[in-house]
């Protein structure tokens, strides 16, 4: 028994190594990931607070003979794109695209406005299933183009901080998130271990009893409380982009097989997998998509339109599918309905997915939430909140820990801690809101607008990280940095700064917007100024902390002295 017993402890031990450390170094990269994620839940709320030219109430998919099939003919790959694609092309890059590969629309019940793509065939392309791609955002009520280069800070932002820390340099943000979640999986396994009281612990919160034990309890509970929900998202986010993983393997020996499958797929769904080389007309496309919403009445679903495709557009070979919005189920889009083009003749209905994918699809819906459900969407937000805030209980648990400790040793490992800890938390939040104050100051023609934004937002961090830095002496005497508390007071002078600027800018101050019911810019409001009061509020308390405890440290200097 008693070897059993000292078994048991030395794998709760091991548990408790695994957890504390790997929590530590990859905790920052989840922070970041649980912040923005929950961020990421209202990302085209965000989008409106951030854009007003689109503060008007969601739309549907409009028409594509009115609307949509001019707002196309009038897309071109940006010089960008051009000189991008340079590289991948024998001889000269054309003036003008002409050959279109495909045109595509994309809208939600949340977005007032609809994404447009255009991909073109490129003459002399190395590889000649390689497009190039424009792509723009129009008003759905006419069709007008809406200015491409204002930067989505929620959906263009946000969101892919959220799982790739916009490193874009070979994937190395997917990978870090990726191996953090996997990661992240076995910190959870190894915190559940190591707290064999599960369920005493969830209703455990003693904020009397002491700072050091209070930050331990809050850890506890909100790791407990949201565990499935921590578990679930880690586990369905590495589901999502499996594939990203699987690339390089995919992309490289598995290359022709992939091929093949297109090509033997497309063949049995009879989609055409290329073009015939033949020109084709295109008939008239709202007729399809009218009856492709018959044809889902008809089966008793929703009518909403999510996704249009139209591929080898011009072409013998074209087809047009129609997806339904995910607006009443968790899957994302599906149901899709495809039309010959040129005739506008029905090729094929897609048949219900297999167990295994509506598994995938479940999976990935209820990860990515475009259905339509407010009060899950908010618990959503909780969740991830609460994964942010047992992240954040965790790094000012170690710190408090070991930081007097460190200081007997004069040790700098609890100062540099602590620093990080500072700007992962107060600093990312003052950095989110820096790139919203800036969103509202920069001039609307501002050439590479955006960009200016994320260097306020970056520029903001990196003086977050300094200021903690520059402030974190006293730590390496066993005391309270006094950053976090003066970070406290700047997240709560930006947010207040984002409302004021919001209405001096727009005029859309929070009695307009309750009262007209626009919730999406109301909202951003009122979560900035709930921001403001309880960063403030945390502020006031941990400067009544500090001089509490330097009153205490002044006898005790005194009676040394003596």
């Amino acid at each position: 028994m008693a070897a059993h017993g000292m078994a048991a402890q030395s794998f709760r031990q091991a548990m408790a190594w695994l957890h504390t450390w790997f929590g530590l170094v990859l905790g920052f990269v989840l922070m970041a990931a649980f912040f923005f994620g929950a961020l990421s839940v209202f990302d085209r709320e965000i989008d409106r607070w951030a854009i007003p030219s689109t503060r008007f109430e969601p739309q549907p998919m409009p028409s594509f003979e009115q609307i949509l099939r001019p707002a196309f003919e009038r897309m071109q790959p940006t010089p960008q794109a051009v000189d991008a694609m340079r590289s991948r092309v024998d001889g000269p890059m054309p003036a003008h695209f002409d050959t279109v590969a495909n045109w595509s629309a994309y809208t939600t019940h949340r977005d007032p406005v609809v994404a447009v793509f255009a991909g073109f065939q490129v003459p002399g392309a190395k590889d000649p299933d390689e497009a190039i791609f424009a792509l723009g955002t129009i008003d759905p009520r006419d069709g007008a183009a809406l200015p491409d280069e204002r930067l989505k800070i929620g959906s263009g932002f946000f969101y892919p901080m959220h799982y790739s820390l916009t490193l874009d340099w070979k994937n190395l943000g997917f990978w870090i998130v990726g191996f953090s979640a996997l990661v992240m999986l076995a910190a959870l396994v190894s915190g559940v271990v190591m707290h064999r009281k599960f369920f005493r612990e969830l209703f455990t919160f003693r904020p009397g009893k002491g700072g050091l034990r209070s930050v331990l309890d809050l850890h506890n509970l909100t790791g407990v409380v949201a565990l499935p929900f921590h578990f679930f998202f880690a586990f369905t986010g590495l589901v999502i982009f499996s594939a990203t993983y699987f690339f390089p393997v995919g992309h490289t020996q598995l290359h022709d097989l992939h091929d093949l499958h297109a090509a033997t797929e497309a063949s049995e769904l009879g989609l055409p997998h290329r073009r015939a080389g033949v020109p084709g007309g295109l008939a008239n496309v709202d007729a399809m998509v009218a009856e492709a919403q018959r044809r889902w009445e008809a089966r008793d679903m929703a009518g909403d339109v999510g996704f249009l495709v139209l591929q080898h557009v011009g072409d013998a070979n074209g087809y047009v599918s129609v997806y339904r919005a995910g607006t009443d189920r968790i899957a994302l889009v599906g149901q899709g309905i495809h039309f010959k083009a040129s005739t506008g003749a029905l090729i094929r209905e897609d048949p219900v997915s297999t167990p295994v994918g509506k598994v995938a699809e479940f999976l990935t819906g209820l990860h990515l939430q475009h259905f339509r459900h407010w009060l899950l969407r908010w618990l959503y937000v909780l969740g991830g909140l609460l994964g942010a805030v047992c992240i954040a209980t965790g790094f000012v648990f170690f710190v408090e820990k070991r930081k007097r400790q460190h200081a007997k040793q004069v040790s700098q490992g609890a100062r540099i801690v602590d620093a990080l800890a500072v700007t992962m938390i107060t600093g990312m939040v003052a950095a989110t809101l820096g790139i919203l104050v800036a969103n509202r100051l920069l001039p609307d023609d501002l050439p590479a607008r955006g960009d200016w934004e994320r260097y306020a937002f970056w520029g903001t961090w990196a003086l977050a990280l300094l200021h903690a830095g520059l402030r974190s002496a006293p730590v390496a005497r066993g005391l309270a940095n006094p950053a976090w508390r003066e970070q406290c007071g700047a997240i709560a002078v930006l947010a207040l700064a984002a409302v004021v600027l919001n209405w001096i800018t727009t005029g859309d101050h929070l009695l307009r917007t309750i009262s007209a019911g626009y919730w999406p810019v109301a909202g951003v409001d009122l979560v900035l100024l709930v921001t403001a009061t309880v960063a403030g509020a945390t502020g006031l308390h941990l400067r009544r902390r500090a001089v509490a405890t330097a009153a205490a440290e002044h006898p005790r200097r005194e009676h040394a002295h003596a």
